[in-house]
């Protein structure tokens, strides 16, 4: 086995400071792999580092062969380009960034390059460099200096020299930070930024103000970079508050963001021109700090770190979507308020109006099975049945009417909602009575669905029977239906499935909400000259108004039904076999077979078999969509630290004591009589009965 002495011995014969490009680099490599060792000890890493120092200092020629390879290196690269750029888009839109982030997790780079970024994403390649470069202490950083330092008017890496003149590491520094400064200048002269800011901040003109600052900067600096006097750091402080100005005018975005839509690029752009500000301040600290060897170990680990995560393509994504997320967590959540019921009254209406959409569900199993005696392709028989089911989800919300499984995509924001006020006295309570209010309306609204889809279905068949001389459908169909609905069969495994197709809807729904309001378009529609010329001022006010409260739920409704009708058509061409059961949809088709194979069906196992699936496919569509739901919801609300044990504990405890209010409302708690002189007495909590409810 090579000791590590043996090992440094070999590297350092490798050494050949007049080798071609390649080779130095890959010297350079291989020196750090060694360094690296294992990558499980940090203070082996540092050990090895004192070794490879010691024995430079014990050979000096060796000594001179690297300060010659260093030299050559510091030649053949650009400094500037890795301080400036490296761990930054060079894209402004989020999609080519993203389209870049996935060139550079798949091929593979080569140190045969004068490009310091691709060097250095392959010298320190791995997330343990971030801990031995960022635990370095100042003895050994400053004998890593001194190894470093040059000759001449070159530069050292980790601590410059004195010369009345900057070293080449000093003027990289500046530069970098003269790259930086006019990124950060171009961002926030943008359109798209300039026109989003506060009036205050666009009144102020930090940008503009920015590079009359900077300018001051270097000009007093370099006049003696070695030592700044008072008067440099007195034009570093006015610089370093004009940064601040800018970040904070830039942030003012936000607020312009949170009340007419979410934009990922800009969103993108924003946090770009924040690390921007951040790397500025980082390179002025190598700069101007007491301890510059310290701070620029710090930079180098942080250059690692930003190396890492713009290989993340995961990482892309939750950074700059997650705005976006909270965005369509927070619109699902208030209109699933709605969907909530916390009184009698509005449990009744809730039975009524979901009543009202199991009525139209009936016509939609009877177009569906339409659709299917046609036989046509694939594609089209999927395409015309998801038509079929938008119409039909599209008429319901029109008549204020509801689909069961509709729902808990949209009521699962609003519960995590509730989550954010654990911490206050009796929150826990009032979160249970929220579970508790919600699977009472869901219950209720699946119940409706039930109970009106599957008599309606039954009496358009008996109506086809005596108008047509036959049912709805004929004894095979009837039997292929048992057939797929039993709960023996991978029924669900479509369910779960078809629950992930739900809550993608009210992601689609939340999405097209906010892209709504970010483009105005309601105020387009409602002032533009040629469409208030064709519709008139009056007419074009009302679509306006139509479609800013509608916009949410014709998404969901129009997106739901073609992906039900169309994502097992795509899945069939892929040879996944992958379908769809909505427990309303699969209710009717059941009914329909009831119809046509006649009371005898009922003496049938598998009628029994596909009742226990209709109970299956209940559960699993309102349960997977609900739960994907509130994860989301719980990133987007930055819920952490939440009590589930205390939360679970409450709910089995109102379980056992009070199953009832799962699914029927507790009486209403009358108001208390007025009174001349009340006794006195402990609180209690208010009654829900005055709730809103949404009809």
């Amino acid at each position: 086995m090579k000791t590590p002495n043996h090992d440094l011995s070999e590297l350092l014969a490798e050494l050949d400071p007049d080798a071609e490009l390649v080779r130095r680099h890959l010297w350079l490599i291989k020196l750090l792999a060694w360094l690296r060792g294992d990558a499980r000890s940090v203070g082996a890493t540092h050990a090895r580092l004192t070794l490879l120092l010691d024995a430079l200092q014990q050979r000096p020629d060796a000594h001179a062969q690297f300060q010659r390879w260093w030299q050559r290196l510091l030649g053949s690269v650009d400094a500037t380009a890795l301080l400036a750029d490296h761990g930054f888009a060079s894209r402004s839109a989020f999609m080519s960034e993203m389209a870049e982030r996935l060139r550079l997790k798949l091929l593979p780079g080569t140190p045969e390059t004068a490009d310091a970024s691709t060097l250095f994403a392959l010298v320190l390649s791995d997330p343990f460099d971030v801990q031995w470069l960022g635990s370095l202490d100042a003895p050994l950083l400053a004998r890593v200096a001194d190894l470093l330092r040059s000759d001449g008017h070159t530069s050292s890496l980790l601590q410059p020299d004195n010369p009345p003149e900057p070293t080449a590491w000093q003027a990289a520094l500046m530069e970098a930070v003269t790259f930086c400064t006019s990124q950060i200048r171009a961002t926030g002269f943008s359109p798209e930024l300039r026109l989003r800011m506060s009036a205050p901040a666009r009144q102020s003109a930090p940008f503009h103000a920015l590079s009359a600052h900077f300018d001051t900067l270097t000009a007093v600096w370099s006049r003696n970079p070695a030592q700044p006097t008072p008067e440099c750091y007195a034009a570093l402080d006015r610089f370093l508050k004009q940064l601040d100005d800018c970040r904070h005018a830039a942030a003012s975005v936000y607020t312009h963001l949170e009340a007419h839509g979410i934009s990922v690029n800009l969103v993108f752009q924003l946090r770009q021109l924040r690390e921007r500000v951040l790397r500025v301040r980082a390179l002025l600290d190598c700069l101007f700090s007491p301890a510059p060897q310290q701070d620029t170990a710090k930079l180098l680990a942080h250059l690692v770190t930003v190396g890492q995560q713009r290989l993340s393509i995961r990482a892309l994504i939750a950074a700059n979507s997650s705005m976006l997320a909270a965005k369509v967590a927070e619109r699902s959540s208030e209109t699933g308020e709605h969907y909530i019921t916390r009184t009698r009254a509005e449990y009744k209406q809730m039975l009524r109006d979901a009543a009202g959409g199991g009525a139209v569900m009936s016509i939609t199993t009877l177009m569906k099975f339409v659709v299917l005696s046609m036989g046509l392709s694939a594609f089209w028989s999927g395409f015309y049945a998801g038509m079929n089911y938008a119409i039909s989800f599209v008429l319901i919300q029109m008549l204020h009417w509801t689909v069961a499984t509709k729902q808990p995509a949209m009521t699962a924001p609003a519960m995590a909602a509730k989550l954010k006020e654990l911490d206050h006295p009796g929150a826990i309570d009032g979160f249970v009575d929220e579970v508790a209010h919600l699977v009472r309306s869901q219950a209720a609204a699946i119940v409706g669905n039930l109970a009106l889809v599957a008599p309606a279905v039954l009496l358009i068949s008996t109506a086809l029977w005596f108008g047509m001389g036959r049912p709805m459908i004929d004894a095979a169909t009837a039997e292929h239906v048992l057939h797929d609905l039993t709960v023996l069969g991978p029924t669900a495994l479509f369910a779960a499935f078809t629950g992930v197709l739900l809550f993608a809807s009210s992601i689609i729904a939340g999405w097209a909400e906010n892209w709504f309001a970010l483009q105005r378009l309601d105020s387009a529609i409602r002032y533009n000259p040629r469409i208030t010329a064709v519709l008139g001022a009056t007419r074009a006010d009302r679509w306006a108004t139509f479609m800013r409260n509608n916009i949410s739920g014709l998404s969901a409704n129009i997106s739901l039904g073609l992906m039900l009708g169309l994502v097992p058509a795509f899945a069939a061409f892929f040879g996944l076999g992958m379908e769809v059961r909505h427990v309303t949809l699969s209710t009717g088709q059941l009914a329909a077979a009831a119809a046509s194979l006649g009371v005898d069906i009922l003496r049938q196992p598998a009628f029994w078999w596909c009742a226990g699936g209709l109970l299956v496919t209940g559960l699993l569509n309102v349960g997977v969509s609900f739960y994907m739901a509130f994860l989301l919801a719980l990133r987007a609300h930055n819920v952490t630290g939440v009590q589930r044990d205390n939360i679970y504990a409450a709910v089995r405890q109102r379980l056992r004591n009070r199953t009832r209010s799962f699914f029927w409302p507790e009486p209403e708690l009358p108001a208390p009589a007025a009174s001349s002189a009340p006794a006195p007495s402990e609180p209690t909590a208010p009654s829900p009965q005055d709730d809103p409810k949404h009809g």
